[in-house]
């Protein structure tokens, strides 16, 4: 997955408990998952999809895909 940095400073979780995200893989597929509630979003051709409906817990280990 290939954002860029600028992007992912001015992204947000769109829930209450919104923080920082951090990109990431789940199940193979990259994600976006926020440090704060532990949502992840996923993001399908280079485009993050930052909608609740499509977010899913983040249930993978803690291992870093940033570049």
């Amino acid at each position: 997955m290939s954002l860029d940095p600028l992007l992912l400073e001015i992204l947000a979780c769109p829930c209450s408990k919104h923080g920082e995200l951090r990109p990431d893989e789940l199940a193979g597929a990259p994600v976006l998952v926020c440090l704060a509630c532990g949502l992840a979003f996923p993001v399908r051709d280079d485009i993050p999809v930052m909608l609740l409906d499509e977010a899913v817990p983040f249930t993978g280990t803690a291992a870093s895909t940033a570049s």
